[in-house]
C-alpha cells in the first residue's frame, strides 16, 4: 500500500485539500496542518475552525509552498 502524502508533511504546514461530497461534487479547505494519519487529516481553517476530512474522501491534496521572503 501506498503511504498518503500528508504523513510526510510537518504539522503547522500550510495545506490545501480536496475532498469528495457525499452528494457528487468536491470542495476544497485550505489552512494549517493540525494532525495527520493514513485515517484522517485536520485543518485549521483561517476561521479558527478545526475540519477532519477522513482519507477515504481526499481526492487531492497539496502542500503550500511558502512565498519568497522579498526582502532577498
Amino acid at each position: 500500500m501506498i503511504e498518503p502524502v500528508w504523513l510526510a508533511w510537518p504539522v503547522g504546514a500550510k495545506v490545501t485539500i480536496r475532498r469528495r461530497l457525499a452528494e457528487g461534487g468536491f470542495a476544497d479547505t485550505v489552512g494549517l496542518l493540525e494532525a495527520a494519519s493514513a485515517e484522517f487529516v485536520a485543518v485549521r481553517h483561517r476561521s479558527g475552525e478545526l475540519r477532519r476530512i477522513e482519507a477515504d474522501s481526499i481526492a487531492i491534496a497539496h502542500l503550500v509552498e511558502r512565498p519568497p521572503d522579498p526582502a532577498h
